[in-house]
């Protein structure tokens, strides 16, 4: 639990930092005042002044803000620096700027680990590599390093041939012969069905051969890896609409409950992981919903093409809907958490 928690909070406070951070700098550049940059919601746990920012660290760190001066034209009290004074193309670039973040924090993060971790390819040995705690292949007392002999009496010559002797044998106590350094021995573990695999499973991976690319190959790398996260992100999210399915939606429970689960296997996972939601909070961040980023964007290309603002009565109309479509959102991904919780899903 407190490994979830930890997890979790250093997960959704790197995210929230690094958008918020993007609407910070670009309104600071474009001249805007920002009265406030807060991390987390609800009340303070720590701030401090600088110039004319209170800098705030909040109670419930799932989410974030900038109070910029002149959000509300009505209510403008920073004359020329305010955000409804600035040309459209400065509010744009503010507004674009969280979720652009959002697309180079994993590249950063992929380029650390490609050039300082290195590059990992699955060994096709069926040697295990990571065993996560309290699955089955560990209470059976195996480790990473040991090299499969036999699951039931089979020799074991490949990865694959592992994997396919564990997947259709959920709850049947398998026979395992094992070796550790020079040694051999025998066990027995009993594979647990993973509904979100499909297939039974013990807890392990399989270990990896490394390489380490340099500066120049490590960023392509991770250039690469984001563009084939984002591009198989939204041909999920297609599908999800084409579907008009939300059953695979997770929220903020689910989110917690996953990152725990990968910080068992290690930091470096976590990174990975971090990047991944990273990316997907950029990209959620861009739909054309009034109540987020996208939805702020396309008011302003409305702006620019009419020569002037909404009336404030559409916009506040808009921001319900927004508000409204956000709320079922999250009604519906909570939902999702709680039986993924109840039920082991």
């Amino acid at each position: 639990m407190v490994l979830t928690i930890a997890a979790a909070i250093f997960v959704f406070g790197l995210l929230v930092l690094v958008h918020e951070l993007g609407h910070f700098i670009t309104a600071k550049l474009t001249g805007m005042r920002v009265d406030e940059f807060a991390i987390g919601f609800g009340p303070k746990l720590i701030s401090f002044t600088r110039g004319e920012t209170v800098y705030s660290l909040r109670a419930i760190p799932l989410g974030g803000f900038n109070d910029i001066a002149g959000m509300d034209p009505s209510n403008n009290e920073a004359g020329s620096r305010g955000y409804c004074e600035k040309p459209v193309l400065s509010r744009m670039i503010v507004i674009l700027a969280g979720s652009v973040m959002n697309f180079i924090l994993p590249i950063v993060i992929f380029f650390g680990i490609f050039f300082f971790v290195g590059v990992s390819t699955p060994n096709p040995e069926p040697v295990l590599g990571t065993v996560l705690a309290d699955k089955a292949a560990a209470q059976a007392g195996l480790q990473a390093g040991d090299r499969i002999i036999s699951l039931d009496g089979k020799a074991i010559g490949s990865w694959t041939e592992f994997v396919d002797n564990i997947k259709d044998n959920e709850g049947t106590p398998i026979k395992v012969t094992a070796q550790r350094g020079e040694e051999s021995f025998e066990t027995t573990m009993t594979p647990v069905y993973d509904t979100q695999a499909k297939k039974a499973m013990v807890g392990v991976m399989s270990s990896v051969d490394t390489q380490h690319p340099g500066i120049i190959d490590s960023m392509g790398l991770a250039l690469q890896k984001t563009a084939m996260i984002v591009a198989m992100m939204l041909e999920a999210l297609a599908q999800i609409i084409l579907k008009l399915s939300g059953s695979e939606l997770a929220g903020p429970i689910g989110v917690a409950q996953m990152a725990g689960e990968v910080a068992q296997m290690g930091f470096v996972p976590l990174l990975n992981f971090a990047a991944f939601l990273s990316l997907n909070l950029g990209i959620v961040n861009l739909f054309p919903i009034p109540a987020l980023d996208g939805g702020h964007f396309v008011t302003l290309c409305v702006e620019a093409v009419r020569g002037k603002p909404m009336s404030p009565k559409a916009l506040e109309y808009t921001q319900k809907v927004g508000i409204v479509l956000l709320i079922l959102l999250m009604v519906l991904a909570t939902k999702n958490d709680i039986v993924r919780v109840f039920t082991g899903g």
